[in-house]
Parts: C-alpha cells; sequence; structure tokens
C-alpha cells in the first residue's frame, strides 16, 4: 500500500513536470521579453497559486472537471472514466497548482539573458526562433534545472489540491500526503513517521541543490 502511494505520488511529480516545462517554457519566454500592458495580469494569474488556499483551487477545478459540466462531460465521452477522483484530474490539478515553480524560475532565468545577445544574433542573420534555440536556452538551462527540480518537489507534496480533486482512493489517487493523513486518522504514527521523514529528507536535499545551483549562477 505504501509503495503504490510512493509510485503514484512520483509518476504525478513526473508527468506534471514533463508537461509544464513544455508548456511553462514558451509562457516563461513571453513574460520574460514581453512589454505588453497584459503582462501584469499574465503574472498575477501565473502566481496565483502561491496564494489563493489549496482548498479553493481545489473546490473550484471539482466543480469544473465534474462530469456534469462540458468538460467533464467531453472527457467522459472521449475516456470512459471520470476526469475527477481519477489521475488524469490529479495531473491537471497538480500542473495549475505547481504553475508558478516552473515559470518564476525560467522567468527569471530568460530575464538574466538580456537583449544584448538575441540583437546581436539576429544582426548576425539568425531568426528569433535559432536566437533562442542557440543562446537564450543555453544561458537559461540552470533557472530551467531549477524549475523542474521545484516543481516535482512541489507535486509531490501537495495536499489540499489532489484531495479535493482525487479523493483518498488506494492504488488509484491516494498520494504520499494522503497516505500520511489517513495514517494519522488511524494513528498509525509508524506510518506516517517514515513518509514524512522521507518527504522532509527529500525536501531538504531539493533546496540545497536549488541554492547551490543560483549561488554557481551567482558567480558564474
Amino acid at each position: 500500500m505504501l509503495l503504490d502511494a510512493v509510485w503514484l505520488s512520483v509518476r504525478l511529480s513526473a508527468v506534471t513536470t514533463a508537461i509544464l516545462l513544455v508548456i511553462g517554457l514558451p509562457l516563461a519566454w513571453w513574460l520574460a521579453t514581453t512589454c505588453s500592458r497584459f503582462k501584469p495580469a499574465v503574472e498575477a494569474l501565473t502566481a496565483l497559486p502561491l496564494v489563493l488556499p489549496p482548498t479553493v483551487l481545489g473546490f473550484y477545478l471539482l466543480v469544473l472537471m465534474s462530469p456534469d459540466t462540458p468538460l467533464g462531460a467531453a472527457w467522459v465521452r472521449l475516456t470512459g472514466d471520470t476526469l475527477t477522483f481519477s489521475f488524469a484530474g490529479l495531473v491537471v490539478a497538480s500542473i495549475l497548482y505547481s504553475l508558478p515553480f516552473a515559470v518564476q524560475p525560467m522567468q527569471t532565468a530568460f530575464s538574466g539573458v538580456g537583449t544584448g545577445l538575441m540583437e546581436a544574433a539576429a544582426m548576425l542573420g539568425a531568426d528569433r526562433l535559432d536566437a533562442f534555440r542557440t543562446i537564450a536556452l543555453p544561458l537559461a538551462r540552470r533557472g530551467m534545472l531549477t524549475a523542474g527540480v521545484l516543481t516535482f518537489a512541489h507535486t509531490l507534496g501537495e495536499f489540499g489540491v489532489v484531495l479535493m480533486v482525487g479523493g483518498n482512493i488506494p492504488g488509484r489517487t491516494r498520494v504520499i500526503s494522503i497516505e500520511i493523513f489517513t495514517a494519522v486518522e488511524t494513528l498509525d504514527y509508524r506510518t506516517a513517521h517514515v513518509l514524512s521523514a522521507g518527504l522532509l529528507v527529500v525536501s531538504f536535499i531539493v533546496l540545497t541543490f536549488v541554492y547551490v545551483l543560483n549561488r554557481g549562477r551567482a558567480r558564474g
């Protein structure tokens, strides 16, 4: 049972991180380079999960993905399963809840690249895509690595959002954080200690890695 929860959490974190690195990359680049008047609003929406209570976000996602809604009904017709109380629903919720942990480090990294090198590449005949691929991405690689690590670790410890959207179904939606909650409810403190200590160690290692990485970037 514990291994099921660990595997489910790792799988959820890996899928969420992979998706967020793909969809967060262009968003981070746009936020780092745009002068649009809509930028503050987009930044606020991106950062909203940092201040919004997880249960609030989880509640609205639960309502949005219900089989009675167009989105939920379309998913049922497409897959034969509900979006709520499923792994797919956990992925959707995790993507939204972990969005700032992916976008903000990449945005900061892209902002540090500056426009000088990109303009120089344009003068040498490189189009925007080539300049982005050969200049911006390599220079921002530490920010992307930071984004991936933070996103994975943050998703690994989610509780409120995944509980609201996925419930507590063993082998299906019961991730580590919910397993800890269940263990405490049943007075199984040994299991709660083991899982909590594991998350504590992982969190410490992740933060240490991020600080070391950022220190190296500052020196470079």
